[in-house]
């Protein structure tokens, strides 16, 4: 009887060694799909935008998966959401050790990618930001870790690019006679762009007058706009999320700071809604920003085709640039991805770096070569945009522009 028990038992744990053989992480394998990680912040204060940016790079994926895939094989977005660094870390740890993912895109949050790709560098599991800015994302230099997207110090460049190039003949003045201001949020976002433009200023000879920080969640910046006042600049650099650019608007309207031109970037200052809840307070800012949509088409070809995709999965426009930029570098995966034909760390790195393709082909405009000290592309950078009339239209520079940037002196 024992020998029969025994047998009995060692026949058992035969069947449950082979019902597990195909299980890799606890899940079981899919020699079918090619599964990719999508990190947004899809709940909490950042899912507006998080949203936003993810359904960019789903666009993508559900456009190259109508079209039979790669190699026959569909494409599949394993969503995680990271309201939060603590939340990335956690959901990136999900994503590689439980549900055996091999490469990550995200994330719109400078501080979410940070966080996250801390984890996927320990793990030799390959991310790609396609949206967060901070310098700090790729200046750490991880092997495993790509970023279509301009970085926040190339916004910099670009603020003080068009106050020397633009603001200072259309004001008649020279431009050390300019006084310039910042105000900014608090976090990496707000912190990487205005220290960098000061760095920049000082090189370009560029007087920056005052410089305000503040918390995003603050809901009274009347000491800022004082502050502002007190200096009475030419030009505003304002690097703002949602609900501190909307009350930086009302209180500086509130409070009598008037400010010749005022230069948004990115965040809230981009977003229809911004325009909606300041209403008239809106006509005249510019916006240093990724690509918004009234711009110059030749430029950017395939944007129609992903404005009607968009319109005809979620019934409306798309409420910024984030979108369009997720779209775009979820597009740059896919095509390296398509050379390499399976979600290997390594391989797509190395496919990666000798991918390009030139400005002016995308539908961003942007071109791709990706840096190998770091994993950045050099050849993507914002544009400057203005509130005319509720649209937001690209004015600077010349070959993107649809309109002649307006200022009033």
């Amino acid at each position: 009887m024992k020998k029969v028990y025994s047998l009995l038992m060692i026949a058992f744990l035969l069947l449950l060694t082979a019902c597990g053989s195909n299980a890799t992480g606890g899940k079981s394998s899919d020699t079918k799909t090619l599964k990719i990680g999508a990190l947004y912040p899809l709940s909490g204060d950042l899912a507006l935008l998080g949203e936003e940016s993810y359904r960019g790079a789903e666009l993508a994926v559900e456009e190259i998966n109508k079209k039979g895939g790669i190699d026959g094989k569909k494409v599949e977005l394993v969503k995680a959401d990271a309201p939060d660094a603590d939340a990335a870390q956690s959901e990136a740890n999900r994503l590689v050790n439980q549900e055996n993912i091999k490469a990550i895109v995200g994330s719109y949050s400078s501080s979410i990618s940070f966080a996250a790709s801390e984890v996927t560098e320990r793990n030799g599991v390959l991310y790609w930001e396609l949206g967060a800015v901070s310098d700090s994302v790729t200046d750490r230099k991880y092997k495993y870790i790509l970023r279509t997207n301009p970085p926040a110090s190339y916004f910099s460049k670009v603020n003080i690019d068009f106050i020397k190039n633009v603001v200072a003949k259309k004001l008649g003045k020279n431009v050390g006679d300019l006084k310039v201001a910042i105000a900014h949020e608090d976090s990496t976002y707000g912190t990487t762009i205005a220290e960098e433009a000061k760095k920049l200023a000082k090189t370009e000879g560029v007087n920056i007058v005052t410089t305000q920080s503040y918390s995003s969640a603050s809901n009274d910046l009347s000491s800022v706009v004082l502050n502002l006042k007190k200096a009475q600049p030419d030009v505003l650099i304002a690097v703002s999320y949602l609900n501190d650019a909307v009350l930086l608007a009302r209180q500086s309207e509130e409070l009598g700071l008037k400010v010749p031109v005022f230069i948004g970037n990115g965040g809230g200052h981009t977003m229809a809604d911004f325009k909606d809840a300041v209403g008239n307070l809106a006509n005249g800012v510019f916006d240093v920003d990724f690509p918004q949509y009234n711009i110059n088409r030749e430029f950017t070809p395939g944007m129609d085709e992903f404005l009607k995709l968009y319109k005809e999965k979620y019934g409306k426009d798309p409420r910024s640039g984030h979108s369009l930029s997720n779209y775009m570098g979820m597009k740059v995966v896919l095509d390296v991805l398509s050379k390499v034909g399976e979600v290997d760390p390594d391989k797509l790195k190395e496919a990666a770096l000798k991918y390009t393709a030139k400005e002016g082909t995308t539908p961003t405009g942007w071109g791709v070569e990706f840096d190998a000290k770091n994993g950045q592309n050099k050849d993507g950078q914002p544009y400057v945009h203005q509130w005319v009339n509720g649209q937001l239209d690209t004015v600077w520079p010349e070959n993107v522009a649809v309109k002649e940037p307006q200022i009033n002196k």
